[in-house]
């Protein structure tokens, strides 16, 4: 019997995690993993995922990518929903009650009255504490301003809290002379959720915990809760000898509510737990509370390095536009690496905004960004508007033919599907409303609605295909066709119209591309003047803006290089490893988590499409080598990447895996594979060096994964592994992180 229970809790979560793929790889135009190699393949692990940007797409992203099965921590209220509370209940998530979930508003309103002399009394104003709260509960202020635990109810009117508001907007609100509205959380013992937490570590299986307690739309981590602490220190304290492991996770998405965005998975270094924190846990007390904090804090420092944080949008622009000017990072970079060096950006700047010299360097960069933006082209396209003359127009009205075409097979499915549209995003706003009325961290609810407009296609595609099909099946029957002809045909628009509607995707996408890269023709043709000062100033900036992280960058990166940019290129190898293909991790049916044959034949549709002429590499005769000039996007649309690659240290100076060409682990352009051309490897801040000399440690930024741990032989006795990431088509200027700006 528990054989059979355990083959039929396999079947289930197979099953969803099969469903999840085909979602995946329709909403996302592309998911790229990164770390994925530093996954323990057996034994107990605990993913701690940040940030919860994406509410319930965020942990399938991680069942696609982690290779291994895990339990999910879910808030037990998501269980009451339909579609959700079934796929949770497939992939046997854990359902725990959070004691936000039950707030309930106050009665009356709270004041602090002697914030020096007694910090720890509040007071209220027509309040009823002691019907309302008790001992161990919880007040928390407006817009998650302040929260208080309840160590001892005196009256209606007074109460004790257990440790003082420090928060300013907190202490504004409580010394006001109005006092300030309230919430009541009941508390909520969790020991049942510890204890099934416990027996699935013991087992050796994972858990995915997202410790921000709820998905939010901020541009910062929220404090982690110390829940992921219990449960790992628990684990091993209660069965001796258990080694869990605690792998930080980050999410870095780009755009994560629009249909065909980007995202980045990012697996940090796991974290090994020491048995003096086990020995300081079983003392209890404040040994205990000392061992859970010193493993927070660690957790929290993992995190910050698998994540960006910039605290607001306007300075995530500011560092990706920097990054763009930077010279060295002036290569088509994949996303992952995008994410990389925005974050090491980010790093020198928070080390040096205050400094004059970066001050100034910021304005002139701000104001870049606004010269652009007025002219209606992106950095990238700034190279582009070189060109002039009867070949610009040659290729404009070329583009435009090819645009026109694209157009035309996009219109279809664009009409057919465009109900779905219409009502997902209706749905999904009004969630967003409502999640924000809700809630004491989201700002605008963009974290709930690529989740709305998911779980909106679910059901209505399927009906709308159904309602197409029943139309044919009606109008048939008014003919004098044969009966199999009259079963026939709705029969086959079922079937047919899920292929249309994907190969219109994917014209719509391509076409697409074609028109955002318009714009530099037009200027070139029609403002020659004005393209050659933009060109000037970008020049002018990005100098300056090289020689600066070339001053300062050696104080931040101990191995900074600034001179060191590398191309590295593989002799074609003799013979072509069998490709690799994905599974679902200990699957005892081989569910394709990675791309059935009928996607493939699609995808090497389009990339044939794109190299008989859709590919502006042909058609416009843009070289991908220049020095001077940026890749663009939106001119590569089914972009290769094939490098060999040296050994080297890793982004964090340990030393970094080899690898060779291979099957790609991500999924680019949803679906297949890709052709292969010669193609950068990127190395920022790091000197050109001649053969001969030998090598320093260089800071780089590298993406790489092992296939089962087996290094690969090759010439010269270099091992190689397996590259994790292929190619990207470039960095777009609109593909920013998403931060929480709400649209115009």
């Amino acid at each position: 019997m528990p054989l059979l229970q355990n083959l039929l809790r396999n079947f289930t979560y197979d099953l969803a995690l099969w469903i999840f793929n085909l979602i995946l790889d329709i909403f996302f135009r592309e998911v790229r993993p990164r770390g994925a190699h530093r996954i323990p393949k057996d034994g107990p692990v605990i993913f701690v995922v940040a940030p919860h940007a994406n509410q319930f797409v965020d942990p399938i992203i991680l069942m696609r990518e982690c290779d291994r099965r895990t339990s999910m921590l879910i808030a037990e209220k998501s269980m009451h929903q339909k579609a959700i509370g079934t796929f949770a209940r497939m992939i046997h998530a854990i359902p725990v009650i959070r004691a936000q979930d039950l707030a309930y508003p106050g009665k009356g309103r709270i004041q602090l009255l002697n914030r020096k002399s007694e910090p720890l009394r509040i007071t209220g104003i027509d309040t009823q504490f002691t019907a309302q709260l008790h001992p161990r509960d919880s007040i928390t202020l407006p817009k998650n301003s302040g929260r208080a635990e309840v160590i001892e109810v005196l009256s209606d009117t007074e109460l004790i809290i257990k440790k003082e508001f420090k928060d300013l907007k907190a202490l504004e609100l409580l010394t006001s002379n109005e006092g300030s509205t309230y919430k009541c959380m009941p508390h909520v013992e969790q020991d049942s959720v510890y204890r099934c937490v416990h027996d699935e570590l013991n087992k050796g299986q994972c858990i995915t915990i997202f410790p921000e307690g709820g998905s939010h739309d901020r541009a910062e981590l929220l404090p982690l809760k110390a829940g992921v602490t219990l449960m790992a220190l628990g684990a091993m304290a209660k069965f001796p000898g258990l080694d869990v492991k605690i792998v930080p996770v980050g999410l870095n998405y780009f755009h994560a509510h629009r249909f065909r965005s980007r995202a980045v998975i990012e697996f940090g270094n796991p974290i090994t737990i020491s048995e003096d924190l086990v020995e300081k846990f079983k003392l209890g007390g404040d040994p205990k509370r000392e061992a859970c904090g010193k493993l927070l804090d660690t957790i929290y420092g993992a995190l910050k390095a698998v994540t960006v944080n910039a605290g607001s949008f306007e300075t995530l622009m500011l560092i990706q536009a920097a990054r763009r000017l930077y010279k060295p990072a002036y290569r088509k970079m994949h996303i992952s690496q995008v994410v990389d060096l925005n974050r090491r950006f980010l790093i020198g700047y928070n080390v040096f905004k205050d400094d004059p010299k970066v001050i100034e360097l910021q304005q002139r960069v701000l104001a870049y960004n606004q010269m652009i933006k007025y002219h209606g082209i992106k950095d990238h396209q700034v190279s582009k508007t070189d060109l002039g003359g009867r070949r610009t127009v040659a290729l404009l009205l070329k583009r435009i033919l090819i645009l026109t075409l694209l157009t035309l097979w996009a219109f279809p499915g664009a009409i057919l599907n465009l109900p779905v549209v219409i009502v997902a995003k209706i749905i999904s706003q009004k969630k967003a409303i409502a999640a924000v009325k809700g809630s004491t961290v989201k700002i605008a609810g963009r974290d709930i609605l690529a989740t709305w407009k998911i779980l909106v296609g679910l059901v209505l595609l399927p009906a709308l295909y159904a309602f197409y099909s029943l139309i044919m099946l009606i109008a048939v029957f008014q003919t004098d066709w044969e009966l199999r002809w009259k079963l026939v045909l709705p029969l086959a628009t079922w079937v047919l119209l899920p292929f249309v509607s994907y190969a219109s995707l994917r014209f719509g996408e391509i076409g697409f591309d074609i028109l955002m890269s318009l714009q530099p023709l037009v200027m070139s043709i029609l403002d020659p003047a004005g393209a050659e000062t933009l060109r000037q100033n970008r020049e002018k900036l990005s100098h300056d803006l090289t020689e600066l992280i070339n001053e300062y960058g050696p104080k931040v990166f101990t191995d900074f290089d600034a001179d060191y940019i590398c191309r590295a290129t593989a002799p074609p190898p003799t013979s072509r490893p069998a490709p690799v293909r994905r599974t679902s991790s200990s699957s005892f049916i081989n569910w394709s988590t990675g791309p059935s044959k009928l996607p493939k034949i699609a995808s090497g549709f389009f990339q044939q499409a794109a190299r008989m002429g859709l590919d502006d590499k042909n058609i416009f005769n843009w070289g991908r080598i220049e020095e001077s000039s940026d890749m663009d996007d939106n001119s590569f649309y089914l972009d290769r990447f094939n490098g060999g690659i040296t050994p080297s240290r890793s982004r964090r100076g340990s030393a970094s895996e080899s690898d060779s060409s291979s099957r790609p682990r991500s999924r680019t352009s949803s679906f297949g594979t890709s052709a292969s051309v010669d193609g950068f490897r990127i190395e920022g801040m790091t000197t050109l060096g001649d053969a001969g000399l030998k090598q320093r440690p260089l800071f780089k930024i590298e993406d790489y994964d092992e296939v089962n741990g087996v290094d690969h032989p090759v010439a010269n006795g270099v091992h190689k592994k397996r590259v994790e990431d292929e190619g990207y088509a470039g960095d777009r200027e609109e593909d920013g992180i998403e931060f929480n700006k709400k649209d115009n």
